[in-house]
């Protein structure tokens, strides 16, 4: 166990630096491992317009693609996106990259980022 913790910190400490803020500003999270019927339970995560990263207990393997569906707080905008996990930091959670999502989805991820960012 302690093995697979450092090994998870390892990666998380090699991955590149985030082009762009994260923030929590959404909720109704649902995600579905690919191939599977199962609910995975989560908590609220922080996003970002090219990935995010998501509070599971739950592990699962670099490069699983999963369905990832929430609404945007501000908004109420419905992000649907597929995302690959990079990374997986277990009983902690994952770091995924959307591979499928809309332009204007990730418009209206950016808009909540700026829009948290203001007093």
């Amino acid at each position: 166990m302690a093995e697979q913790q450092k090994s998870g910190m390892a990666a998380a400490a090699e991955r590149p630096l985030r082009s762009y803020g994260r923030t929590s500003t959404h909720h109704d999270l649902s995600i579905i491992y690919e191939g599977r019927t199962e609910e995975i339970p989560t908590r609220v995560p922080d996003v970002g317009p090219r990935g995010m990263f998501i509070n599971t207990s739950r592990s699962f393997p670099e490069g699983a693609v999963l369905k990832v569906q929430f609404r945007l707080t501000r908004s109420g905008y419905l992000v649907n996106a597929r995302a690959e996990v990079r990374y997986c930091l277990p009983d902690v959670g994952i770091g995924v990259e959307f591979v499928e999502i809309s332009e204007e989805a990730q418009r209206a991820i950016e808009y909540e980022l700026d829009a948290a960012r203001r007093p």
